[in-house]
């Protein structure tokens, strides 16, 4: 039996569409994995039951004034450091149900990293909704897809559980906010530790004696 140490290398980069951080590494962590040869894969959750399991009725972002001040002033800069479209939404945090549902179905697809940035993109560079049939269904058919019959079967009651279960393996491995990302069983919290990530991760899978 094959055991974790023996499987290929990747990362898991586990976010909300709502997260404006999430945002950055979405845009960001396909062309930064493949020049490590490196594998992502999506991992959607919904962020809002972690924040309600720590007592928090939304993002701190809102409940602290100050910091969400902040916030925003930091995304304009650091999307002009790395070259990405922002428009700060009118509305936050936004609903994410839909797209969250949307990729978690698609899985290993190729067309869902694509559909993840195209989202990302919807909320944070254009200021669009992106909880709606509309919005997820214009994404999915700019791909070519059949959007009707995508977002039918995202929303199937035999997968509706899917995105419940997957927001709870979030908490059941101790994730608390977004953007995380895991190479195996390691952490790393935040759109400025992807770099740290997936260094990690290229170590992990380069010759050479294994690493803790």
């Amino acid at each position: 039996m094959r055991s974790i140490a023996d499987a290929p290398v990747g990362i898991e980069l586990w976010f909300d569409f709502a997260s404006p951080y999430a945002y950055l590494s979405v845009m960001r962590i396909e062309e930064a994995a493949a020049r490590r040869g490196l594998a992502v894969a999506w991992k959607p959750f919904l962020l809002g039951p972690i924040f309600s399991a720590q007592g928090w009725e939304s993002s701190p972002f809102v409940l602290q004034k100050q910091k969400g001040a902040y916030v925003w002033k930091d995304l304009a800069r650091q999307c002009r450091k790395h070259g990405l479209p922002w428009r700060q939404p009118s509305a936050f945090p936004r609903g994410s149900v839909l797209p969250a549902r949307v990729a978690l179905w698609g899985g290993g697809a190729p067309w869902v990293a694509e559909f993840c940035r195209q989202a990302m993109r919807l909320n944070f560079a254009e200021d669009r909704d992106i909880d709606t049939v509309e919005a997820v269904g214009g994404v999915l058919a700019a791909l070519g897809l059949d959007a009707d019959a995508a977002i039918a079967q995202a929303c199937a009651e035999a997968h509706k559980p899917l995105l419940r279960r997957q927001t709870e393996a979030a908490r059941a491995q101790g994730i608390f906010g977004a953007p995380t990302f895991m190479v195996r069983s390691k952490m790393f919290w935040g759109n400025d530790r992807l770099e740290d990530a997936l260094d990690f991760a290229a170590g992990l899978a380069a010759p050479g004696p294994a690493r803790a």
